[in-house]
Formats: C-alpha cells, sequence, structure tokens
C-alpha cells in the first residue's frame, strides 16, 4: 500500500467505554456506532474488542461489515480486525491489524499472500522508528504510531512521541503512517503536515460527539 492523497479517518472501537441506552446492549450499540461512523465518511473502522470470544468477534464484525454496505455512498469503508486473523478471514473483513501480541507480521504477510484475497491489509502498530521500519520491511500495508499526543488509553506505551517523531518515522518509511493517541480535531492538522496518512481514533469518534461534525471539520482541513 503506497502512500497516498487520501488523508485516511480510522475509528477505533472501545465497546466498553461506549455510551450506551437502557436496555441496549454494547454490541448493538457498537454496530450502530459504526454505521454512523461510515455514513459520516470514516474511511476505516477497527475492530479492537480483545475480550471476546472468537465467535462474538465474528459477529460483530459481520456486523460491522453489514453496516458498512447499508451506506451505498461509503461502499469502500473498511472494516480492520485487531489481533485476530482467524476472525478477519472468517468475516470477510477488509484486513488485519497486527498488535503486540499478535502472530508475527510476516507470519500474517505470508498468510495473506497464500490466499485469493483481494485488497486484504496487513498493518501494525509501532512506537519506535526502529519498530516503523522493521513493520515496513516485513511487509506491513500501514502502520499506527504513536502515542502522538497525550492520551489515557496510550499511558502504558510511555510518554507522548511528539510531531517531530511522527515526522521521523513518515520519512523512513514509504508506506502510509496512520498518527493515534490524543488525536484531536485541532491537532489533526498537524499530524498531516508532519507527514501522517492519517489519524485513528478512539474518543474523537465515539465519546459523545456528531460524529458527521467531526468528519467534516477533520476534511475541512
Amino acid at each position: 500500500m503506497k502512500k497516498a492523497d487520501k488523508f485516511v479517518l480510522c475509528y477505533v472501537t472501545e465497546r466498553q467505554s461506549l455510551r450506551v441506552e437502557q436496555g441496549q446492549n454494547r454490541e448493538t450499540a457498537l454496530s450502530q456506532r459504526i454505521e454512523k461512523a461510515v455514513r459520516a465518511g470514516v474511511d476505516w473502522v477497527q475492530i479492537r474488542e480483545k475480550d471476546l470470544s472468537a465467535r462474538d468477534m465474528v459477529g460483530l464484525t459481520c456486523a460491522a461489515i453489514k453496516a458498512c454496505k447499508t451506506v451505498s455512498a461509503r461502499s469502500d469503508a473498511r472494516i480492520l480486525v485487531n489481533d485476530r486473523l482467524d476472525v478477519a478471514w472468517a468475516a470477510g473483513a477488509g484486513g488485519v491489524h497486527a498488535g503486540e501480541k499478535s502472530l508475527p507480521l510476516r507470519v500474517l504477510v505470508d498468510a495473506r499472500s497464500s490466499t485469493a484475497l483481494a485488497n486484504f491489509l496487513v498493518g501494525a502498530s509501532c512506537h519506535s522508528l526502529e519498530g516503523a521500519i522493521d513493520a515496513a520491511e516485513a511487509g506491513a500495508d500501514y502502520l499506527l504510531f504513536g502515542p502522538v499526543f497525550e492520551t489515557p488509553s496510550k499511558m502504558s506505551y510511555g510518554p507522548p512521541q511528539g510531531l517531530a517523531k511522527l515526522g521521523q518515522v513518515c520519512s523512513a518509511v514509504s508506506i502510509p503512517v496512520i498518527a493515534i493517541g490524543g488525536i484531536t480535531v485541532e491537532n489533526a492538522t498537524a499530524c498531516r503536515k508532519a507527514g501522517a496518512g492519517g489519524i485513528a481514533a478512539i474518543r474523537l469518534f465515539q465519546h459523545d460527539c456528531d460524529i458527521a461534525e467531526i468528519v467534516a471539520a477533520l476534511a475541512g482541513q
């Protein structure tokens, strides 16, 4: 996957922090949120629900894919699955994202190459320049790099990397680098100027916000 002109917007799910209506289960609420996100113009949705069983993950991923298909104007939206290659393949997702506890990246890339799946993306998270270069050389189609800014969900990965380090990583690899960690409408432009091919976020797209308004603001930058 080469760097492109389009600035990718990626919604990373976290249903446990999603506000739900009384009597509504979180999986249904998340599927509805995904549909709203795709309808608004979000490009990728990464299903990141590590506590679910494989069966439940497949069900949720299939529901997310179905939600995307109901939005005819956004038929190019892509559902990615965090960690679980088996779930991504079983559900017919658009790609898999390798986390720290996933199968080795080269195994995922080789597995993708041995199938007839077209346009199936293999991405990877990285938290250093060296890690980014290694992932790109291993065959990743894109990278999530961060945390760029301070954020509660990424505290375990250390202090914020900052825009300067983001820029170094973007310059060092030929694949898209998606900035993650503390992303807001206000700082997304700075990420783009640093060379990022997009941004990924949980709170920006999920926490009591008008997704259409958020996407419109990002697109206008």
